[in-house]
């Protein structure tokens, strides 16, 4: 008897192990044999590919701090430190070399008939005051925006870490707080002189002749030639650009996500690097590089002789208005009423 309830306990307990094994083999044939590296679930390229980013978890107010890592930050960073920096370094560099050697060539632009004494008004005071806050403005602006993107290498090492964090702090601050008066400024220049700045047969005929500049010939012109026209719609345009997507990057997430402020800076820093090599055009040829040029924004008035060698059209409306006054005893230049 004993014999017989052992082995039905033996036969028993083999039912139990085969029920048992039974049971385990279709979670175990659910199970890898191996572990696969290159899975789509562990492959970042995947990841980048299917999702675009990688987020992970975090308890902040603002979940976009929660983000990991996303591609686009690999293209903004490349761009930042190594395409920016080469479009500025040959865009500036590039105008001060043809500037330096134009000037050597072709000097000063003279005003071939001497001065007549006689003035006619330029601009206006209001016009003048507009211009020079632009213009100051324009300047810390550029001075302060290419310590971004120069500074680390060109002042840094020469001002010693301390110094140069104190320089980057105020020229933060001015950038931030000038944009303001600046982009007053470039709107008031759009409305105050677009009447006179729309393109026109004239124009062409001027970038023919090289504007007086290349060359011997004065072609003519109303009150802005083809040259002035190109820069009035270079600040206006490119003004409006780099005021927008700046203030995109000093309001971040009012207007635009991550990618968009990236862009942003990428439209911001090209054409702010560009900006900057047209504008020093613009400062020679109103200094150094013509004669009488720079009494237009200095004083207001400019030599008659001058108006007539490069606004000729302008000066007959002017005339025909009585706008230019009689040269005074002493000979000294008396602006007109």
């Amino acid at each position: 008897m004993m014999a017989f309830l052992t082995r039905i306990r033996i036969a028993v307990g083999a039912l139990a192990l085969l029920a048992i094994f039974a049971a385990l083999a279709p979670a175990a044939a659910q199970q890898p044999t191996q572990v696969n590296p290159t899975a789509q679930a562990v492959n970042e390229a995947q990841l980048f590919k299917q999702l675009g980013q990688i987020d992970g978890r975090c308890t902040l107010p603002d979940q976009k701090a929660c983000l990991l890592e996303q591609p686009g930050g690999r293209d903004w960073r490349q761009f930042s430190e190594v395409t920016l920096p080469w479009i500025g370094a040959i865009s500036i560099l590039g105008m001060l070399g043809v500037l330096v050697l134009f000037y050597l060539i072709r000097g000063m632009v003279r005003i071939e008939s001497g001065r007549s004494g006689r003035t006619i008004v330029r601009f206006s005071a209001f016009e003048r005051f507009v211009h020079w806050m632009t213009a100051v403005c324009f300047i810390v602006l550029a001075i302060s925006g290419l310590n971004i993107t120069f500074g680390n290498k060109l002042l840094l090492p020469w001002m010693g870490p301390e110094a140069f964090t104190a320089w980057s702090q105020w020229a933060k601050y001015a950038h931030n707080y000038l944009s303001f008066p600046f982009t007053l400024g470039v709107v008031t220049i759009c409305l105050m002189w677009i009447a006179w700045n729309f393109p026109s047969k004239a124009d062409v005929e001027w970038l023919k002749a090289g504007g007086g500049i290349i060359g011997k010939e004065h072609p003519p012109a109303r009150r802005f030639n083809g040259g002035q026209k190109l820069i009035y719609w270079i600040v206006v345009l490119g003004g409006g650009a780099v005021a927008i997507t700046g203030y995109l990057l000093m309001f971040p997430f009012w207007g635009t996500g991550i990618a968009g402020m990236q862009t942003a800076q990428i439209v911001h820093g090209i054409v702010s690097v560009l900006f900057v090599a047209a504008m020093l055009g613009h400062i020679y040829i109103g200094s150094i590089g013509m004669e009488g040029a720079f009494e237009a924004m200095g004083t207001g008035t400019v030599d008659e002789n001058w108006a007539k060698q490069h606004h000729s059209l302008w000066l007959e409306e002017q005339k025909a208005k009585g706008k230019v006054a009689d040269a005074p005893p002493s000979g000294r230049m008396q602006p007109a009423e």
